[in-house]
């Protein structure tokens, strides 16, 4: 039975609090979690989706250098950044919010990361160094490289890639503010990254935001209408541009402390639905990042003004909490957070971070969410967290590890073509498009462990399929990874 069959059937005398508790919030008896292990494992992950020339301090040495010469077509040297997943394309949408998801971990865990530090800022700048070629013309953004359906017809190494490499921009006359709205939020939450640790990069960072942002919102429109045969059904924006823009303005606004930019958000709240789809965040969709975000102000007695914002994110709180959650957001019968879509660990990591960056907001206010007759205090929030990173590390039915290379028992098969091919050290010959297919068909395990990769996990009824051919349970992906950077931090030093 369900989490959502159980609460649906318990009477409303029952005290909601103990509901909470009695759902989820108790996982089973399971061995303590080294969270500083994983945390480890989950920054060296991003080593291993690089693209590019490698740096003598690479840590995974079965990747080599690969797509050098992206941008070549177009006159830019483009090479660098990474891929997003278990594919050789260079998707400029969810490399953009990885990297603000990087940064913000470390904006508000960076005190817990002990030496990783410098690992999880080398990862933020590997993207930003990137972004900051993508944006490198005035009114132009490059946001994909790679041709995403030769490639997808193709199983062979990064290395070996020989499917065309074509450049697809937005500008002007092809807008697209989704992208490049998260294309700013990036760069200027970056900045606050390297604000003490690089001044100079860091202005860098933030006066390309501005630029970047003013373009976004200049030129309004859905990159997916743009860019349609290119970057659909991949990553094409389903959730409109709006969310984007008030992203980018609230991360510019963190960055820089300028006036209008705070004078942005109160003016387009409305305009661009802030209150909008408050249960979702991802790549797609920034609503309850933005409403949490905003709500530190104000819970810190900074910004009253806003105080919809946190309304919102009070909402947004009640509507991912087991047995009053919003009939989107279900709960595996093992505990897991799951929402419908491909992929569903994305949705356990980004929803995870928000409740305990917003538990720790609460908490320096002394302040509770109200959900109704009762409310939900911080501890309750990271208690959620909590289960659902852990469910992640082994605490799960299956007692098996969705992040590879963590525990006793992980994926093995993981769809990813680097990890699944034989490296260049072990068959230094090349490997070409449908000579790899043998290794996709193989049921033995990959030859190069991608060590930190969490996969997309089970379906809601926490079963797994071991296999490359389920892409959306074993295919893993960085922004799966980048807001459980800030998760294990926390948690490593609180636990």
């Amino acid at each position: 039975m369900s989490s959502a069959t159980m609460a649906s059937s318990t009477s409303p005398l029952f005290p909601a609090t103990a509901i909470l508790l009695l759902l989820l919030l108790s996982p089973p008896a399971a061995a303590q979690h080294d969270y500083y292990d994983a945390l480890h494992k989950c920054i060296l992950f991003f080593e291993g989706q690089r693209s590019g020339k490698l740096p003598p301090d690479q840590r995974l040495k079965w990747r080599h250098d690969s797509a050098i010469h992206d941008g070549a077509s177009v006159g830019i040297d483009l090479s660098g950044g990474y891929y997003d997943a278990g594919d050789n394309i260079k998707f400029g949408f969810p490399m953009a919010f990885t990297t603000t998801m990087l940064s913000w971990s470390i904006i508000d865990f960076w005190r817990n990361m002990g030496p990783e530090l410098g690992n999880a800022v080398k990862a933020v700048k590997w993207g930003t160094d990137y972004l900051l070629k993508a944006t490198s013309v005035p009114g132009v953004v490059f946001v994909q490289i790679g041709e995403p359906y030769s490639d997808h017809n193709c199983w062979e190494r990064p290395e070996d890639m020989d499917t065309p490499r074509n450049v697809y921009k937005i500008d002007g006359s092809h807008p697209g503010s989704d992208v490049a709205g998260e294309t700013a939020a990036a760069l200027a939450a970056a900045s606050i990254v390297f604000r003490s640790r690089d001044p100079s990069y860091s202005r860098l960072l933030l006066n390309r935001a501005i630029s970047v942002f003013e373009f976004a919102d200049r030129h309004r429109g859905e990159y997916s209408d743009s860019l349609r045969n290119a970057v659909c059904p991949f990553y094409c924006d389903v959730n409109g541009y709006q969310d984007e823009l008030l992203w980018g303005a609230v991360w510019l606004h963190k960055a820089s402390r300028r006036r209008e930019y705070r004078e942005y958000i109160f003016r387009n709240e409305v305009v661009l639905r802030a209150g909008d789809s408050i249960n979702e965040f991802g790549w797609d969709n920034k609503h309850a990042g933005i409403n949490v975000l905003i709500s530190k102000e104000v819970l810190m007695g900074r910004a009253e003004y806003f105080t919809s914002f946190r309304q919102n994110a009070d909402q947004f709180i009640c509507s991912i909490l087991p047995g009053i959650s919003h009939p989107q957001v279900q709960y595996s019968p093992g505990g897991l957070m799951f929402k419908n879509g491909g992929s569903n660990m994305q949705h356990v990591t980004s929803l995870s971070f928000l409740l305990l960056t917003y538990s720790k907001y609460l908490s320096h206010a002394n302040k509770n969410v109200p959900c109704g007759s009762f409310s939900a205090s911080p501890s309750m929030l990271r208690h959620l967290a909590k289960r659902q990173v852990d469910y992640i590390l082994g605490d799960n039915p299956l007692e098996m590890s969705y992040m590879v290379g963590y525990g006793a028992r992980y994926p093995r098969r993981i769809h990813h073509r680097a990890s699944s091919l034989p490296s260049v050290q072990a068959h230094p010959a090349r490997i070409g498009c449908k000579a790899g297919s043998r290794y996709f068909l193989s049921p033995n395990p990959n030859p190069n462990v991608l060590v930190g990769a969490v996969v997309g996990g089970p379906n809601v009824s926490d079963a797994f399929p071991d296999s490359r051919s389920f892409f959306e349970e074993s295919e893993p992906t960085t922004y799966i990874n980048a807001p459980l950077v800030g998760l294990l931090a926390y948690f490593s030093a609180h636990h």
